[in-house]
């Protein structure tokens, strides 16, 4: 006996990760200063891919020990001079004493630089301990109070949603990140993270703790896993074992690793901006493609002038 033909049923079709996106979200890149003329062209080359997108800002840092001070200058100046995204400089603690910091503090803000990323910074000898300059500033927060003494300076700080590694636990990196606050930042950027979670659980712990600053998290495209585990052990950064899996046998493939890189970090955005995200600061590490694809995937598209 044959049995009645049962009436198909739609499925739901599911929604697309970024199907929401809608490009309302603000972007932030950050680059690196060249160590050569090569690598100047190159970083000059992402700036201009990038600066179509119109991004909050642009920000330059610095080698370890502040080594690359003076290419950092001369880098934030060029964006300053030759283009009109808002350029924001890094300044440490490190290997300097507050009159030298004000100083190049006080030559920012006179070639137009009215943003500055203030850091600790590391030492420059890989593991060493972190000791402050006898007459500079002791860390982050005083560099924040100085900086505003100096001039009105828009100022953001890192933070570390997996608590940085030097912290003696999760509530002690709060009140650091609280006394930058109060002494002045107006945004913190998170260091890299690879789980979405690990982000938006560290957005209500900072809210639940009444501390009133605009989080914003760093997003790095990772196309070298060994590169990137190196820079996690500086920073406090978990690497999930699933992320070696999947670069594991392209190491002479590099289109195919920058394929899942953008892959793997736009879906990260995705959820991000499912959580309540709207402005993405990414670790360019000078690559621009990388960037450029996930903000498409955001619904950020490139403003051409008239």
């Amino acid at each position: 006996m044959s049995r009645p033909a049962l009436a198909a049923v739609p499925l739901p079709e599911p929604a697309p990760l970024f199907a929401a996106a809608k490009g309302d979200i603000a972007v932030s890149f950050e680059f690196f200063p060249p160590k050569t003329e090569k690598m100047a062209e190159v970083l000059w080359s992402s700036v201009q891919t990038l600066a179509p997108l119109r991004p909050q800002f642009v920000s330059v840092t610095y080698g370890a020990g502040g080594s690359t001070r003076e290419r950092t200058h001369a880098t934030v100046e060029r964006i300053v001079r030759e283009t009109d995204l808002p350029a924001a400089a890094h300044l440490t603690c490190v290997n300097a004493c507050r009159d030298e910091i004000n100083t190049i503090a006080r030559s920012y803000w006179d070639s137009g630089v009215r943003h500055i990323v203030a850091l600790r910074g590391d030492p420059p000898e890989e593991g060493a301990t972190y000791q402050p300059h006898p007459d500079g500033y002791a860390d982050a927060a005083a560099l924040v109070a100085g900086l505003k003494h100096v001039a009105p300076f828009e100022i953001s700080v890192a933070c570390y949603p997996e608590v940085h590694p030097q912290a003696s636990c999760a509530a002690g990196d709060l009140d650091n990140l609280r006394r930058k606050v109060d002494a002045g930042a107006d945004r913190a950027i998170s260091q890299f993270f690879f789980s979405p979670e690990a982000f938006l659980r560290f957005r209500d712990r900072v809210a639940a703790a009444k501390i009133d600053v605009e989080l914003v998290p760093g997003i790095l495209p990772v196309s070298n896993v060994g590169q990137t585990r190196k820079f996690a052990g500086q920073c406090g950064a978990g690497i999930p074992e699933w992320m070696d899996g999947i670069f594991e046998g392209l190491d002479d493939q590099p289109t195919a690793r920058q394929l899942i890189a953008a892959t793997v970090a736009a879906e990260l955005c995705g959820q991000l901006y499912a959580g309540g995200v709207r402005h993405f600061h990414f670790y360019t590490l000078n690559r621009a493609e990388l960037a450029y694809a996930i903000c498409h995937l955001l619904g950020v598209r490139a403003k051409v002038a008239a």
